[in-house]
């Protein structure tokens, strides 16, 4: 193999999955892979040599810090280690690789030099915490960290105000109840939603409800590592009028909400179709209800 004009050895690049709370989790495949490196990249070094203590190995191989602060400036080191033909293994604290943590940049750089890569797939707390929260799971989108930053926060929350699919949301704890309030301000505070905590830990901890009762729970704070789930709209029409009396009395909740935008100054159509949005029923008919609601009256 050649990169930028250099004949290449075999390297491997390795990201492999640590646990994500609970150390039985570490698989033998994980322990296989560690064992064998020539080179290994930690998120954080020291947390890394404690698992390995758990895990009873001792490594020969080097540990190099590879963090958010340093990962540009370490790709060429650990690119060079694979060109020489070294195997190295990438893991991150928790869970796996590249997934809201170091090894994007590096696996696509690898690539590139027709380096081979492969994966030792293990914990997740995307995939954890989505079967856990008992939203649908047949259609998901994973969206991480939002920016630190109210406005921007806001911004992407909003963009994903009529996403369909379930999502999945990393946060620091203590900008928890941050999230939930704008969650709840772009989403409604309606919207079935779980947060699961210390995910595989003694202390394992889910709260499922709407984004309004889950906030009131966070209100005097979280404590631990958290992944929000967050339930998409219903397509159009999935909320038929009339099916049941817990329909019906939805329905009339949400035509409530839209005469209360209409009697602050909204005009019916911008009303409907922000209660729509919200909700996932359908505009049309909501836009109806108001009309014949107001010709009534």
């Amino acid at each position: 193999m050649r990169w930028k004009g250099v004949d290449m050895a075999e390297g491997l690049l390795v990201l492999a999955a640590t646990p994500i709370g609970d150390q039985q989790d570490a698989s033998p495949a994980l322990i296989k892979a560690l064992s064998g490196a020539d080179l290994i990249a930690a998120e954080d070094t020291r947390r890394f040599r404690r698992l390995s203590q758990r895990l009873g190995l001792t490594l020969d191989a080097p540990v190099m810090s590879y963090f958010e602060a340093n990962e540009v400036a370490r790709e060429a080191n650990l690119l060079q280690a694979l060109a020489d033909g070294q195997t190295v293994v990438v893991v991150s604290d928790a869970g796996m690789p590249g997934v809201s943590d170091p090894g994007f940049r590096l696996v696509r750089a690898a690539i590139a030099a027709g380096i081979r890569v492969t994966v030792v797939p293990g914990p997740s707390a995307v995939l954890t915490a989505l079967v856990l929260s008992g939203l649908p799971v047949d259609r998901f989108c994973f969206e991480g960290f939002l920016p630190r930053k109210a406005g921007p926060r806001a911004a992407r929350l909003d963009a994903l105000r009529s996403e369909e699919r379930t999502m999945v949301f990393f946060e620091a704890p203590h900008r928890v109840a941050a999230w939930l309030t704008a969650a709840a301000e772009a989403f409604g505070p309606d919207r079935p939603m779980a947060l699961c905590r210390e995910l595989t830990k003694v202390h394992e901890e889910v709260i499922r409800g709407s984004v309004a009762e889950v906030a009131a729970w966070a209100a005097d704070g979280v404590r631990g590592e958290v992944t929000l789930v967050v339930a998409g709209v219903p397509a159009a029409g999935e909320w038929s009028v009339g099916a049941d009396q817990e329909s019906d009395q939805r329905w009339a909740d949400l035509v409530t909400q839209a005469q209360a935008l209409v009697a602050d100054g909204l005009k019916p159509t911008a009303a409907a179709a922000r209660v729509a949005a919200q909700s996932g029923v359908d505009r049309r008919q909501l836009y109806a209800a108001l009309v014949k609601d107001k010709a009534a009256s």
